[in-house]
């Protein structure tokens, strides 16, 4: 496996509901078709293909890195975001989960908690390393459908698998969320937002956003991506469970 030589990890996220991130590999293997924004952001400004993207390359200096700038967040960061542009526990990428799992060990020990999502697995191994009471598992799953997630995630975990591996993440005792984004409209996939919500019953925070890949054909996406949003708030609250929907959704509402 290539790998690469970065400068700096850590840095402030301008996602809403982030604090801190790092990308600790570059690329990421599930070759998701929506296209997913980090492979755009990368093909923008580093000339990166497809084929390059879902060959995915560890940075070779992460934890040297870490050791230099995690003491200068302690005391002064919420989170540390596991990630936003490559996934830290890539489907039948073992060597990538340990990578993350020593990641977040180290992160841990300067009192700092994670959050972490993944279209992957989570591994007993993550919940041996995990030594903070905050870290925060999740997965992204925007559909039940098999059919669906070999269409536009051909390379990630089976959705079975995901749910299991959160759901062994809970039991385990460590909080967990979801984010369903980005939801797809029924022109894409027809399906029922209620059975969806109830299989991940068990989380303890929801993120919802739109689907803003390509030209969407489906009439009153607005009113459509309105009702959805509120059934996920309605059903928040009946579950005791923290709910982001993402500006994006609110304003199209």
């Amino acid at each position: 496996m290539e790998r690469v030589i970065r400068k700096q990890l850590l840095y402030r996220t301008g996602v809403e509901y982030g604090d801190y991130a790092l990308n600790h590999v570059l690329g990421c293997a599930h070759g998701c078709k929506y296209p997913c924004y980090a492979f755009l952001m990368n093909k923008r400004f580093r000339s990166i293909n497809y084929d390059d993207w879902v060959k995915p390359k560890p940075v070779d200096n992460t934890i040297e890195l870490l050791e230099k700038e995690l003491p200068k967040l302690k005391g002064k960061v919420g989170y540390i975001n596991m990630c936003f542009a490559t996934d830290p526990f890539m489907y039948n990428h073992p060597e990538i989960t340990k990578l993350s799992c020593n990641v977040i060990a180290l992160i841990n020990s300067f009192g700092i908690p994670v959050r972490t999502l993944t279209k992957g697995v989570y591994t007993p191994d993550v919940a041996k390393v995990t030594n903070h009471p905050e870290n925060c598992f999740g997965i992204t799953l925007v559909s039940l459908s098999e059919d669906f997630r070999r269409k536009y995630e051909p390379n990630a975990a089976p959705v079975n698998e995901r749910l299991r591996s959160l759901f062994a993440m809970h039991k385990c005792g460590f909080k967990t969320w979801v984010s369903i984004e980005p939801y797809p409209t029924p022109d894409i996939i027809e399906q029922d937002i209620d059975e969806f919500l109830e299989s991940i019953g068990f989380v303890d925070r929801i993120v919802f956003g739109r689907w803003n890949y390509g030209r969407l054909n489906y009439p009153e996406q607005g009113k459509f991506y309105h009702e959805m949003a509120s059934k996920v708030i309605e059903f928040g609250k009946k579950k005791g469970i923290e709910i982001v929907i993402k500006k994006e959704v609110v304003i199209s509402g």
